[in-house]
């Protein structure tokens, strides 16, 4: 039997799952139902939301945009960090949902929900990534987790529910892909792409042209970082919300940012998705040049290390963990001598670093010439090699008299 719930928050966006939800809820769980749709991003997507929303039984509606806090708390925090899943997800789903997530639980609190819900499914990540905030925000909040309850097994068979309904759905069982959009970007997965033979469908991608369909000729941009954040593009003071959309419109004009891999899910599952990240690819290159020329060998070296747990933390959910903290203030810490410029060239799906400078850099043209010059003593070389070279040269000694022992014998 349903847990007793008086009132619940829906994390809503009006897709297939959360417009079935609420009808689904009233059904089974018989409480009121206040639905909270958060703009990230997807612009359009939000077009009649309310009006669905209520029609379909919600008694209150909140549409919250999360867009300036959305870049500056979450996306900017994981470029710093350099954070990629598995060497080529930049996270775009991942780190969206704390931020709904939270917003989700402070309207819980105004509202005095008992409980809140979401869509996801009990096989992704994001069931992972909503709950684990909600533990960390407000943990005596009952969590409804439909997917995990009702006896719907797939997206035909809530297409179906939905028809019975006369619920109005965007999707049908032709194109039925499960898709995430926000400022960062627009994640695909489902119908076709579940079997690995088939190629993505050219109609399937939204914000980002083919090579085929792009310019005849490269295209060159400048971004400009204060203290490891993007700040400029061309000269040009922009917010964060801006600064993404100016980006995402020059990467996807230039077929910049699709990636089609097969990621390992938190629950253990291999899934393929075909991820849309023109804008934050761009960052992504920009932010790693400029962090070679201001960072010392060591600081750099580490901190790509620790990128790697930073990525894995924000995918599996963990964003709001003691952590996350301390691996932001290392991170922040890093940061203080980013600043600079760093163009790119982009053309057809490529994308080349054509200048970087920095106020900060630790590049010097003396030291790094083929001239030689006083700033740098070469006979120096020869102690540290040998020093470095002592193990080596210890080993190599051993293996030899091993073999000269075998050859006597």
């Amino acid at each position: 039997m349903p847990t007793t719930v008086k009132k619940v928050v829906l994390a809503y966006s009006g897709g297939l799952d959360t417009s079935i939800i609420i009808p689904w809820l009233k059904e089974n769980y018989s409480c009121e139902i206040i639905a909270m749709a958060a703009n990230v991003g997807q612009v359009e997507e939000l077009d009649g939301v309310r009006e669905k929303a209520l029609s379909t039984g919600a008694s209150k509606v909140y549409i919250e945009d999360l867009r300036e806090e959305f870049a500056r708390d979450y996306i900017w925090p994981t470029l710093r960090a350099g954070a990629v899943y598995e060497s080529k997800y930049l996270l775009g789903t991942s780190f969206a949902r704390p931020a709904i997530a939270k917003r989700q639980v402070e309207i819980a609190l105004i509202e005095g929900a008992d409980a809140v819900a979401h869509g996801c499914t009990g096989k992704g990540n994001d069931q992972v990534r909503f709950e684990l905030a909600y533990k960390a925000l407000a943990p005596q909040l009952k969590v409804i987790a439909p997917w995990r309850e009702w006896s719907i097994q797939s997206r035909e068979d809530a297409i179906d529910y939905a028809e019975a309904r006369k619920i109005p759905i965007t999707v049908s069982k032709e194109k039925i892909y499960s898709r995430d959009r926000n400022l960062w970007h627009v994640s695909h997965e489902g119908g076709r792409l579940e079997n690995l033979n088939n190629d993505p469908e050219s109609s399937m991608w939204m914000i980002t042209l083919s090579p085929q369909e792009a310019p005849d000729r490269p295209a060159r941009v400048t971004i400009g970082f204060e203290r490891g954040t993007p700040v400029n593009v061309n000269g040009v003071r922009l917010g964060p919300v801006e600064l993404l959309e100016i980006l995402n419109a020059i990467g996807g004009e230039n077929a910049i940012g699709r990636i089609d891999l097969v990621e390992n899910r938190l629950v253990g599952i291999k899934s393929r998705g075909c991820y849309e990240t023109p804008g934050g690819t761009l960052l992504h290159i920009a932010h790693h040049e400029l962090e070679s020329l201001c960072l010392d060998r060591e600081s750099l070296h580490l901190k790509e290390q620790l990128a790697i747990r930073y990525a894995e933390l924000v995918y599996y959910g963990q964003w709001f963990t003691p952590l996350r903290e301390a691996l932001d203030a290392f991170v922040n810490e890093t940061q203080r001598t980013v600043t600079g410029e760093v163009t790119l060239e982009v053309f057809k799906g490529n994308c080349s670093v054509i200048r970087r400078s920095s106020p900060s850099s630790l590049y010097r043209e003396d030291l790094s010439s083929f001239t030689m010059g006083d700033t740098y003593n070469q006979k120096d070389a020869e102690g540290f090699i040998n020093c470095m070279g002592l193990p080596i040269k210890v080993k190599a000694m051993l293996d030899g008299k091993s073999e000269a022992v075998k050859t006597t014998n």
